[in-house]
């Protein structure tokens, strides 16, 4: 995707990231579970693929994770902008109803949102908001569950308060390679 393309289109975007990688400590908590190496190179080259594609977020709702905030930091690092950060408990074990709650809750002067949080919330919601002129790779992909540190681009127009299922285009599926 080129950042013409990702430019071009409906005035809100929302971008949905599965954390990378990360490790099974034994008698670790999931909650303070950290990113494997794997993990910190894929979320290097996430921030990349976002920076390339014009996909910087004006606010960044995480999840509280150990992972997803490595993940984000990582991001962060090579996206090459700071944006807002809002650290959510309600993402670390939000399920679909949840999560749509936490996003129409986003203030309208925030074009572009990022999701940093886990699966298979994050495969739901793209799903679930896709609609009519979706990407179909895509979303046969999203419907079946996503990769790690993998993300989804989805568009709209209107009101984050109005986002519903089936009102966002599905447009893209980043997987860091």
């Amino acid at each position: 995707m080129t950042p013409d393309q990702a430019l071009d289109g409906p005035a809100r975007r929302l971008l949905l990231l599965r954390h990378a990688k990360a490790e099974h400590p034994e008698g670790l908590p999931d909650h303070q579970r950290p990113l494997s190496l794997v993990g910190r190179r894929q979320s290097g080259r996430v921030g990349t693929q976002l920076a390339e594609a014009g996909l910087v977020p004006d606010l960044v709702l995480c999840s509280t994770s150990l992972r997803t905030r490595q993940t984000w930091d990582l991001v962060r690092g090579t996206l090459g902008a700071d944006p807002v950060l809002d650290l959510r408990d309600d993402v670390y074990d939000a399920g679909l109803s949840t999560l749509l709650d936490v996003v129409r809750a986003v203030p309208d002067d925030a074009a572009t949102v990022l999701v940093v949080g886990h699966e298979p919330t994050m495969s739901r919601v793209a799903a679930t908001l896709a609609g009519p002129g979706s990407d179909e790779a895509a979303l046969a992909r999203v419907q079946v569950g996503v990769p790690t540190a993998s993300w989804s681009l989805l568009g709209f127009a209107g009101s984050w308060a109005d986002l519903a299922p089936g009102a966002a285009t599905l447009q893209h599926l980043g997987v860091p390679g």
